[in-house]
C-alpha cells in the first residue's frame, strides 16, 4: 500500500547528538531524503550545488521567499538559510521521509506552514549540562570563545523543548538511536498516513461478500 511521506524534523542545542542521530538514520535507510538548504552565502571548496547547499543570490533568495517557495528561512550573519519546498512536495507523493537537521525557529516555521500536518518532530536534550559541555570540548574543533558562545545559546533553544511532538534525552547514542527509530517507524504506520488502506479494506469485504 502506497503512502504519503512524512517530514521528520531534529532540532537540539549544539553537541547534544542531533546530526550523528540524522547521519546515522540516513544509513539505516537510504530512501530518507535529507532536505538540503538554500542559501546566499558563497560556496566553500570543494561545496556544490545542491549537495551542501543550493547556492542562490540574494535576489533569487527573495523571489523564492515572496512565490512561497520557502519552507522555512532565516537570516543569519548577514545571509539567508532556507528551506525549498519544492523537493519535499516531491518526496512526499513519492512516499518518501524527509529529514530535517533544523533549529527550533526553523522547526516552528515549518509545523506552521501548509505541510504542517505531515511534520513529526524530535527535540534531542543533553542529560546535563556539564556532559553537554564537555561533548563540545571532546569535538575539539571550537575555540573557548566559539564554545562559550554555544553553551550560552544552549539555554534558549532547550527553552523550546515544549513545542515538540517527541523528546530524546541522549544519554547514551545507541538507545536514543533506537529511539528515534521507534518513533519514525511508528509515525508512518499511522492510518492517515495510508491513502491506500481504505481501498485495501473495501476490498478485504469484497472476498467477504464473495463467501
Amino acid at each position: 500500500m502506497s503512502r504519503r511521506g512524512l517530514l521528520l524534523i531534529l532540532s537540539s542545542p549544539s553537541g547534544a547528538g542531533k546530526s550523528t542521530l540524522a547521519r546515522r538514520l540516513m544509513e539505516w535507510d537510504p530512501t530518507l531524503r535529507f532536505s538540503v538548504s538554500a542559501t546566499t552565502r558563497a560556496p566553500r571548496p570543494g561545496e556544490e550545488d545542491g549537495r551542501e547547499y543550493y547556492f542562490k543570490s540574494r535576489a533569487e533568495f527573495e523571489s523564492m521567499v515572496a512565490a512561497g517557495e520557502m519552507l522555512e528561512h532565516a537570516e543569519v550573519f548577514g545571509n539567508f538559510y532556507g528551506s525549498p519546498k519544492g523537493p519535499v512536495e516531491t518526496a512526499m507523493k513519492e512516499g518518501r521521509d524527509t529529514l530535517f537537521d533544523i533549529d527550533w525557529q526553523g522547526g516552528q516555521q515549518i509545523r506552521n506552514s501548509a505541510l504542517g500536518r505531515d511534520v513529526v518532530s524530535v527535540f534531542v536534550l543533553p542529560p546535563s549540562i556539564a556532559e553537554l559541555e564537555r561533548r563540545l570540548r571532546g569535538r575539539a574543533q571550537d575555540s573557548n570563545e566559539v564554545i562559550a558562545g554555544r553553551m550560552a545559546k544552549s539555554q534558549a533553544e532547550i527553552s523550546h523543548w515544549a513545542e515538540y511532538d517527541y523528546v530524546i534525552v541522549n544519554t547514551d547514542i545507541d538507545k536514543a538511536f533506537n529511539e528515534l527509530l521507534t518513533i519514525l517507524q511508528a509515525e508512518r504506520m499511522r492510518r492517515d498516513r495510508q491513502p491506500g488502506l481504505a481501498e485495501f479494506v473495501r476490498g478485504l469485504n469484497k472476498e467477504f461478500d464473495a463467501r
